[in-house]
């Protein structure tokens, strides 16, 4: 039997949402000002920018502006895009450096910090793989056949990709091997939304792409709230952090996946094994830069919870709640007596 499903990190959004919503139903805010909100689609996913503000018309052109900037970074890096620069990095694999915009270089080399901190688990030459998991808008609902994943697992080599900033080239030394941003880009095109936020004048802001969220200042005077969704059951929030002026990433095996034969299959493959990672349920990141939590969300997952753990503790400005395969919930030294639980995760399969 097999039981699709499309829930994405949108679920944590919800649960986010649903926290906001609280919030700020109980905050008594200034009469001055209002909670704007605005949502696009981009990326994938659902995108949504909170904005206390005085001129919602002003604060909706730059909305607009995020929106538009978002649809900016995903022509240059998405792999859907025949002109993008990653396309064209991947096609010219093992011929030829390729000039590229300076952004993507930027992201490719955050991307190699991710994959030297958590000893390869995150690794954006999983795009061999992607082929054979399709957990994006062409999941199938297929598990690949084991012989057909060896073959493909030498072409997952981070060490493959050759930068020059000074060129600004990107180069994969190795036919075959593929780069694909989707754990880390949309982190990188956040922390853009909020440059540009913050460059138009606004302090007090949320935004959301999924399960990634930035929460600028303050949720007009008490600090923003943001739920951890349960990985199982409705997917309501079991937990919730105050975050100011910080990020928070959530990673899960609830967002793509299949079930088949009783097996759940999901979008976080171990580059090692080829196959979804099994130590983890959700990880969430809470960092000060998006990019960092981003990768990080999704390296942590993979790594499993106990090294996983021990490497959040090593960064700083890192911190993290682990849910385990186990249903327990691991939280950083840094968040201890900081996390509200609202309950127990729901122990399912």
């Amino acid at each position: 039997m097999i039981v699709a499903s499309v829930k994405r990190r949108i679920f944590v959004l919800n649960s986010a949402l649903f926290t906001l919503n609280c919030c700020v139903g109980c905050a008594a805010p200034a009469a001055s000002e209002s909670l704007a909100s605005f949502s696009f689609v981009s990326m994938g996913s659902s995108l949504n920018v909170s904005i206390w503000t005085t001129d919602e018309d002003r604060a909706a052109r730059s909305a607009a502006d995020v929106a538009r900037e978002f649809d900016r970074l995903e022509a240059l890096m998405s792999v859907w895009k025949p002109s993008s620069d990653v396309v064209r990095i991947n096609a010219a694999a093992g011929t030829q450096p390729v000039t590229v915009h300076q952004e993507t270089i930027d992201v490719l080399e955050q991307a190699g910090d991710a994959s030297r901190r958590t000893h390869g688990k995150f690794d954006v030459t999983f795009g061999a793989l992607a082929e054979l998991w399709k957990f994006d808008h062409d999941q199938d609902n297929v598990v690949p056949d084991r012989t057909a994943i060896e073959q493909r697992l030498p072409l997952v080599d981070h060490t493959a990709i050759e930068l020059h900033r000074a060129n600004r080239t990107a180069f994969i030394t190795r036919p075959g091997v593929r780069v694909h941003l989707g754990g880390i880009g949309k982190g990188y095109a956040i922390d853009r939304a909020v440059t540009l936020l913050r460059e138009a004048g606004f302090r007090d802001f949320l935004i959301q792409a999924g399960g990634d969220i930035f929460a600028a200042g303050t949720n007009n005077g008490p600090p923003w709230k943001l739920g951890i969704a349960d990985p199982r059951g409705a997917h309501d929030a079991f937990a919730a952090v105050e975050v100011r002026d910080g990020t928070f990433s959530t990673s899960g095996d609830y967002e793509r996946f299949f079930v088949k034969d009783g097996v759940r299959y999901h979008h976080l493959i171990d580059p090692d094994r080829g196959e979804p990672a099994r130590g983890c349920r959700s990880v969430t990141i809470v960092a000060t830069r998006a990019i960092v939590a981003d990768a990080l969300s999704t390296g942590v997952f993979i790594m499993g919870p106990e090294a996983g753990m021990q490497l959040i503790e090593e960064l700083p400005d890192v911190e993290g709640i682990i849910v385990t395969a186990k249903n327990d919930v691991l939280i950083s030294s840094g968040l201890r007596g900081q996390v509200e639980i609202r309950g127990a995760p729901t122990d399912a399969p």
